[in-house]
């Protein structure tokens, strides 16, 4: 299904935050912040390191409570993916992508089918039955991928999933996370701190200011898909998002 498909079968926003504020004591890491993401939406979330893009995730996770605003997701499921694979070592692959349906009470005969579904999505079939150890890096972030569709979500939350991945397989799980946000009518709220990263992947890009973060822009990209992340339109709007990045780190260190 095409976004354009998708959002015509929108009945309104999946996530949407309004003037979310969160504080930790005295240390204010959210002001304000207001945001919606419809449905079928690939959204990046951008800014330096400390504006509060992880925290924002946790919020939507409900993984911690927002100290002021509101925060509304309508009772959706999301499932959460982080920068490490964070997977049980002493599990096959297979059991690390059944583990969520099997707490779901999934019986196991349908739980072995579905995640062997699942490892046919993100091209891992034949490697059901290894270890995480037996794995490279960016096959163990597609067993992580996997296991965070086997929760069935309504929306997917990615926290630099990419982030400690060499460049070559950073942009092969591109293109394959692109394939199944197509083929699956994903909404992903994406954190990332690169900023080629964001362009390539996002419908949006939603830069946050230095601590306490704020959407200070919202920049739609339109560039036809599929996209390389090396093409001149993906670096044009970069660098312009870039120089915006930079003017924000710069009046933050004044």
């Amino acid at each position: 299904m095409s976004l354009l498909e998708r959002q015509d079968v929108r009945t309104g926003p999946l996530v949407r935050l309004e003037s979310v504020s969160k504080s930790y004591g005295d240390l204010l890491a959210l002001d304000r912040v207001s945001l919606a993401v419809q449905r079928g939406e690939f959204v990046c979330l951008l800014g330096a390191s400390g504006c509060g893009k992880s925290t924002l995730l946790s919020l939507v996770a409900g993984l911690d409570q927002i100290s002021g605003g509101t925060l509304d997701i309508g009772g959706r499921k999301v499932s959460l993916m982080f920068q490490e694979a964070a997977l049980f070592p002493w599990l096959s692959v297979r059991g690390n992508v059944e583990l969520p349906l099997r707490l779901q009470g999934v019986s196991r005969p349908e739980r072995r089918k579905r995640a062997e579904e699942l490892l046919g999505i993100v091209r891992l079939s034949g490697f059901s039955d290894k270890r995480p150890h037996e794995l490279s890096g960016g096959m163990r972030q597609r067993v992580a991928l996997a296991r965070a569709l086997a929760q069935n979500a309504d929306i997917l939350l990615m926290d630099e999933p990419f982030g400690a991945l060499d460049a070559m397989t950073r942009d092969i799980l591109h293109d394959e996370l692109e394939r199944i946000w197509r083929e699956q009518s994903l909404t992903v709220l994406f954190v990332t701190h690169n900023v080629r990263e964001a362009v390539r992947l996002g419908d949006r890009v939603i830069l946050l200011s230095s601590r306490p973060g704020r959407v200070i822009e919202d920049y739609a990209i339109t560039h036809e898909r599929p996209r390389r992340i090396d093409s001149p339109e993906v670096s044009a709007q970069a660098g312009e998002i870039t120089d915006r990045l930079r003017a924000e780190v710069a009046r933050h260190a004044q």
